[in-house]
């Protein structure tokens, strides 16, 4: 058996900074910052959809059902696994996510989840071109808070 294709470091140190970013955009629920990370027609799974085709519908759908109603959304590094084909066109990221959800009565839960993303494109261009992003399971999948569009 061989081992799993790793990144190396540069590619890894970049899809790091990534996730970092686009955690940034969802604590901040700016979209507009957020669209250019991914390709228009992207393919995407959530916890409120199953398939979900193109950048709009998975805002529309997903990221208006989440990001408003939770906080401090972030991608756990330690644990994230950057895979990539010998020629970087094609990446995987598997990674853990944390976060804050609300009760209907205001008290925060933690509510954990799980992303594999896949990009497609080179080296510092890769573009998102499919995103599973799903809660830990016997997780609350509603949450409640209701927090402002920073950038529709």
């Amino acid at each position: 058996m061989t081992d799993l294709p790793k990144a190396d470091a540069a590619t890894r140190a970049w899809f790091d900074a990534w996730l970092d970013r686009f955690a940034g955009f969802v604590r901040e629920v700016d979209y507009a910052s957020a669209r250019p990370l991914f390709h228009a027609d992207v393919l995407a799974f959530g916890t409120h959809r199953d398939v979900i085709p193109g950048l709009a519908a998975w805002q529309a759908t997903q990221w208006d059902n989440v990001w408003p109603k939770t906080e401090d959304f972030r991608f756990t590094l330690s644990e994230t696994y950057v895979l990539a084909s010998d020629d970087k066109s094609m990446v995987v990221v598997v990674a853990p996510w944390t976060s804050t959800g609300f009760h209907p009565d205001g008290t925060r839960f933690e509510r954990p989840g799980r992303a594999t993303m896949i990009f497609h494109g080179k080296p510092d261009a890769w573009l998102c071109v499919h995103s599973h992003m799903s809660l830990n399971r016997g997780v609350p999948q509603s949450s409640h808070a209701n927090r402002p569009v920073k950038a529709p």
